[in-house]
């Protein structure tokens, strides 16, 4: 074991550069090969260890002496200028965390999405509509960004949670603001927080004079009936929601588009039956990452991770994109291979992450991309990239992996 005292003094900046919007940041195999905790320095200006080996990763996901919670206490590491609020999904540990949890989990099991499914083919649907009738595109062409890939999971977030999709583009600049680690200074990532917030504080109000059948009316049954959660904490948990809800899927269904449009086959990659689709959704999640990292934990107790011990009060970030693509556990990690998911020898990957703080959204972001992808290769089996693939881009200062644009074209 060597002490964290050894650390060299030089840190690396996190988030590691990517060279292009299709190629994960290369630090991450020298890191996985040489240093794999290494040291970082935060968007904050705060240290912190950056753990990249897949092994690693996972254990550190579910060590419970990497906490969320004390990511808030006011001595901790910060990620960020403005971290995230206490007493939500995100820096909250069991037994707290379960009980929130437990609040909402019953909208989000596989059984509840299944049921959805024949809605969310109907948005998708109506969203392919608008693009086959020119819906803002000319000559059969359009940006697959803002034209089905953000709004469709939007209005299924929105849908549940029985928010007004009408706001929807004031809900992108919020969320900007809330997911950013450099994009934005801070205190425009305070002021559109706190904007946010007050938004979700009057419709929480709203709910209580007229409560409807949705998620966050639900919510706000359970605060006034049953005592709990507490008022800023029901804020907080309906900002989550909304956020988490729609960004990450946004970003994943975008970055996967443009894997298999850059494949020979393209859309016609994607198979008719359930099962081969769901393999395919894997595979995808492997390549196209939430983010380059993942969530900021503290330790609470000294931690040995890869033989280094990191004392208490140490950031801790656990990358998802290296390990998903650890050559030690993946054959060939780089490639695509729709069959992988169907190989014993290959792991899980750790998209949706591991242990208690797995991804409560899970089984409606795999249903999302499955029927997006369906939807999208029934409707527009010739669609092709309408630019170079060197010329996409992806934004940078996020916390999550997200396309520009996406510019396609069909006949």
């Amino acid at each position: 074991m060597v002490p964290d005292s050894a650390t060299p003094p030089s840190a690396r900046p996190y988030p590691p550069p990517r060279r292009s919007a299709t190629e994960v940041p290369e630090d991450y195999a020298l890191l996985r090969a040489e240093e794999p905790v290494a040291a970082v320095t935060l968007p904050s200006g705060d240290r912190g260890h950056l753990v990249s080996r897949y092994e690693d990763v996972r254990a550190v996901l579910a060590d419970p002496r990497c906490s969320r919670a004390a990511t808030v206490a006011p001595e901790a590491p910060k990620l960020t200028a403005v971290p995230f609020d206490a007493g939500g999904l995100f820096t909250m540990d069991p037994p707290e965390h379960t009980r929130l949890r437990g609040l909402v989990a019953r909208a989000f099991t596989p059984r509840r999405v299944e049921r959805m499914r024949p809605r969310l083919e109907e948005l998708a649907g109506e969203l392919a509509d608008a693009m086959a009738a020119g819906d803002g595109a000319e000559g059969g062409s359009t940006d697959l960004n803002a034209a089905f890939a953000f709004p469709f999971p939007m209005a299924v977030i929105c849908e549940l949670l029985g928010v007004p999709f009408a706001d929807r583009e004031r809900f992108r600049t919020w969320s900007d603001a809330v997911l950013s680690l450099t994009a934005h200074p801070p205190e425009e990532m305070l002021r559109h927080k706190q904007a946010l917030l007050a938004y979700l504080a009057d419709l929480v109000a709203d709910k209580r004079r007229a409560p409807g059948t949705d998620l966050l009316s639900a919510l706000v049954g359970v605060r006034d009936e049953e005592g709990g959660p507490g008022e800023r904490e029901l804020l907080v948990l309906a900002m989550t929601l909304l956020v988490a809800g729609h960004e990450t899927t946004v970003g994943v269904l975008g970055t996967s588009v443009l894997t298999l449009l850059r494949q020979p086959e393209r859309l016609g990659l994607v198979p008719d039956g359930e099962e081969a689709t769901a393999a395919l959704v894997e595979e995808l999640l492997r390549l196209n990452p939430i983010g380059d990292g993942g969530p900021l934990r503290v330790t609470t107790a000294p931690v040995e991770v890869a033989g280094r011990v990191l004392p208490p009060n140490s950031a801790v970030i656990a990358s998802v994109c290296s390990a998903n693509r650890d050559g030690s556990r993946y054959t060939d990690p780089d490639r695509f291979d729709p069959d992988r998911t169907g190989d014993p020898a290959q792991p899980p990957h750790l998209a949706f992450g591991h242990g208690p703080h797995y991804c409560l959204g899970a089984p409606l972001a795999r249903a999302e991309l499955a029927v997006a992808l369906r939807v999208l290769a029934g409707r527009f089996p010739a669609l092709r990239l309408a630019v170079p693939v060197e010329a996409v881009t992806m934004h940078r200062g996020l916390l999550v992996n997200r396309l520009t644009e996406l510019p396609v074209r069909w006949d």
